[in-house]
């Protein structure tokens, strides 16, 4: 783990030194040109050529807000960032040569800011940002890993979407989120239904689409501030023991990195 860490922590520090997040900025400067961009009015979709069709995946989370800790203690940006890179390559081989890979750094609200600005700076079609899961801490356990106590909670697993009712491109937002939730769904993956029950307390969610797991998360900043269609993609529960080692595998990483590259192409056919 120490080693993939080391090799994960050096990708990072090499892409933010490209990374669309703009450099020089304060984060309240970028606040206030956030909100004073966003628009009132829906914008009229742009047609899909894919060669040209900006597409970013956020990592979530960052270096100095690294999201969960796993079953195991390992940092949840780590996981994000392996996946959103597998992403990345995969939809650029698919011929969605325009995608780009958004890592930002510092403490997590303003960092929310940054990557809105970024996607919005880079005049972004789409916008999916990766993360994993994990449970309110009322519902942890606690044992023992190499060593070192640590928090799991096997009782839920699975991937899930959220979107933002908020955001200009809301309908196909949620179009996107199905399309993704059904390729997922083909790949025999099934989502987290734990948002729906009280047990949840402040995290519940209303469930928009009961088949492939899409939610409504009108509060994320990363949804409802950008310009583009959006898209928070959990891609599986690693405070869960056993998930958590399946999403360091590379097959599962695969598996998710072709249902979206799949969901995207149909939804750019349908542009």
């Amino acid at each position: 783990m120490g080693q993939a860490r080391s090799i994960i922590a050096g990708l990072v520090a090499a892409i933010l030194l490209s990374s669309l997040a703009p450099a020089g900025r304060s984060e309240a400067a970028a606040a206030r040109k956030v909100a004073k961009t966003r628009p009132k009015q829906a914008q009229v979709p742009a047609k899909c050529e894919m060669p040209k069709f900006r597409i970013v995946i956020d990592v979530g989370h960052t270096p100095d807000s690294y999201g969960a800790l796993s079953a195991r203690n390992d940092p949840e940006f780590g996981f994000n960032f392996v996946l959103a890179r597998r992403i990345t390559a995969k939809l650029k081989s698919e011929g969605f040569a325009a995608t780009r890979l958004l890592v930002t750094d510092g403490k997590a609200r303003p960092s929310l800011f940054k990557r809105v600005s970024a996607a919005n700076d880079g005049r972004a079609d789409l916008f999916l940002s990766v993360h994993h899961d994990s449970v309110p801490d009322k519902l942890l356990d606690t044992w023992e890993f190499d060593g070192a106590k640590s928090n799991f909670s096997d009782r839920f697993s699975g991937h899930s979407l959220f979107v933002s009712q908020q955001n200009p491109h809301f309908t196909a937002s949620l179009m996107l989120a199905r399309m993704i939730g059904r390729q997922l769904k083909e790949q025999g993956l099934h989502y987290a239904n734990q948002y729906t029950l009280p047990v949840m307390g402040r995290y519940r969610r209303q469930l928009l689409d009961k088949d492939v797991g899409v939610y409504r998360y009108d509060g994320l900043v990363v949804l409802s501030r950008t310009r583009s269609a959006a898209v928070l993609l959990e891609a599986g529960s690693i405070i869960n023991r056993d998930e958590e080692m399946a999403m360091n595998s590379p097959e599962r990483q695969e598996a998710v990195a072709g249902a979206v590259a799949a969901a995207m192409r149909e939804f750019c056919e349908r542009r």
